[in-house]
């Protein structure tokens, strides 16, 4: 296989590298982007919502859109040279990604030209924030079971129900949400997808303290919220399709990328790092399992691609995007416990140190690591969507 770029292809990686280096400051940078995904607290919300706007500017922001719709239409390939790019510079992902990936793509194959006309711009530039309003207390692997009602008032519905783990709910202007509209139809049916606009009355967000202090999951409360039937995406009750097409751009991005390079710095660490009298790396467990930790590493890097070569040949999706999903948050997992082996109990301080300058980095790992096996389809989930379709086994 080779991984070199063709020439137009190298020319596009040079363009968006050398454009980064000239505009990407310090104080955007971030050590590990998944830990920082929703931005911390408003002052770093607005640094970013700026950085947006100048990528959008410069044309960087949305690259895969069409560009009728304001991206610039951009290639596969140059997608993922772009995600390589970026990720690989430390940029932050952006205040507006859930709508960039997810409700963007979504409103462009089955929005209305009115939302595509009031939103999708908006979108691009920085100017709405938007969250995801799908899992609730008793629906988050089974989404289907969900049970925020949505009443049907003739030019309007209005919706009660709760919603959590909603990711940037406190920073966002908007929701695409999905209600039960038909509660005697079959689980899957008599679901809508509705635009919500937070600023509603009745809508309360409460934010969701992690063990690692963060505060970017939230529940969301709908008390009597009434949302004009304009917002509706799809058709009324059918609502189910519509949020397959958005968990299909979901799936794509989960699991994580950031392995190789954390299993970099753990190596780094266990030559520096004493265990007893002498550096980490000389005793043969450690060497081990960091060696198994960068087998498994590459051998998730080959099954992206593997998944990537499907596409560019014009395949139908194949299994790679569950076990990606799967094997990647539970790699997540693995890099962890082992931070924890090697560092001790500087793998739970929360500030640098002269030994490990990047601690707090590894206490996110150790405290934060466990919840990418649920977001985006949790672990179960994925095990019985590779086993029962894939491999063919019976439903348990």
């Amino acid at each position: 296989m080779d991984f070199a770029d063709a020439p137009d292809h190298a020319a596009f990686r040079r363009e968006f590298r050398d454009w980064l280096d000239a505009n990407l400051t310090d104080d955007l940078k971030v050590e590990d982007a998944s830990d920082s995904r929703v931005a911390p607290d408003r002052e770093t919300l607005e640094k970013r919502i700026a950085w947006q706007k100048k990528m959008y500017a410069a044309g960087w922001v949305g690259i895969s859109w069409p560009k009728e719709y304001g991206g610039r239409g951009a290639s596969f390939i140059q997608k993922i040279i772009f995600d390589e790019e970026y990720f690989d510079a430390h940029a932050p992902i952006l205040p507006g990604h859930s709508a960039l990936n997810l409700l963007g793509p979504t409103l462009i194959q089955l929005g209305t030209e009115a939302q595509k006309k009031k939103h999708l711009q908006r979108i691009l530039a920085g100017e709405e924030r938007w969250c995801q309003g799908f899992s609730e207390p008793g629906a988050g692997g089974d989404l289907a079971s969900l049970r925020t009602r949505a009443v049907d008032m003739g030019d309007h519905f209005v919706v009660n129900g709760q919603k959590v783990w909603t990711s940037g709910a406190h920073f966002a202007d908007w929701c695409f949400l999905l209600v039960r509209t038909d509660p005697d139809a079959p689980k899957h049916h008599g679901i809508t997808y509705l635009l919500v606009d937070m600023k509603t009355p009745g809508i309360t967000v409460r934010p969701l303290v992690l063990l690692n202090k963060h505060r970017h999951f939230n529940e969301v409360f709908f008390e009597d919220v009434k949302v004009p039937k304009e917002n509706v995406v799809g058709k009324i009750n059918e609502g189910w399709k519509v949020a397959i097409t958005t968990l299909m751009f979901e799936r794509g991005g989960a699991g994580g990328r950031d392995h190789a390079s954390q299993i970099a710095r753990l190596l780094e660490l266990a030559k520096q790092f004493p265990s007893r009298q002498e550096p980490a790396w000389r005793d043969s467990h450690i060497r081990q399992q960091l060696a198994q930790l960068a087998i498994d590493a590459q051998a998730l890097k080959v099954t992206r691609l593997r998944g990537l070569t499907r596409q560019l040949r014009g395949e139908p999706p194949g299994p790679e995007g569950s076990i990606l999903k799967l094997f990647g948050s539970e790699l997540a997992t693995r890099i962890a416990d082992f931070s924890s082996t090697l560092l001790g109990p500087y793998a739970t301080v929360e500030t640098s140190t002269d030994t490990v300058p990047d601690a707090a980095r590894w206490t996110n790992r150790v405290l934060g690591s466990r919840q990418y096996t649920i977001a985006g389809g949790t672990s179960e989930i994925q095990r019985n969507i590779l086993g029962e379709r894939v491999l063919g086994l019976p439903k348990g």
